[in-house]
């Protein structure tokens, strides 16, 4: 759970309520509202990034509508992130 209660968040009281309000919002509206506030920080667009980014998507598109890669369910991933440096895999 995220602790508003320290004053190392680097927000004032007004930018703590609204993120408290935020965070009622269903997960949706969380992860649009993330992204939007992400996509804000993001002054200069790098044109060769961006390209760069564009190839990456399409490549990895490829792979899956060939079969040559399987997705894994989020919540598969999630596990396999927040899984300890060292423990074994399982699978």
């Amino acid at each position: 759970m995220i602790d508003l209660k320290g004053d190392d968040t680097g927000m004032n009281q007004e930018t703590k309520k609204l993120l408290l309000e935020a965070l009622q919002l269903p997960p949706e509206a969380r992860a649009a509202l993330a992204g939007q506030l992400i996509e804000s920080l993001d002054a200069e667009v790098d044109e060769g990034v961006e390209a760069a980014w564009s190839l990456e998507i399409a490549r990895r598109l490829a792979e899956l509508e060939t079969g040559k890669v399987k997705s894994v369910p989020w919540a598969e991933a999630r596990r396999q992130i927040m899984r300890p440096a060292g423990e074994p895999s399982g699978s």
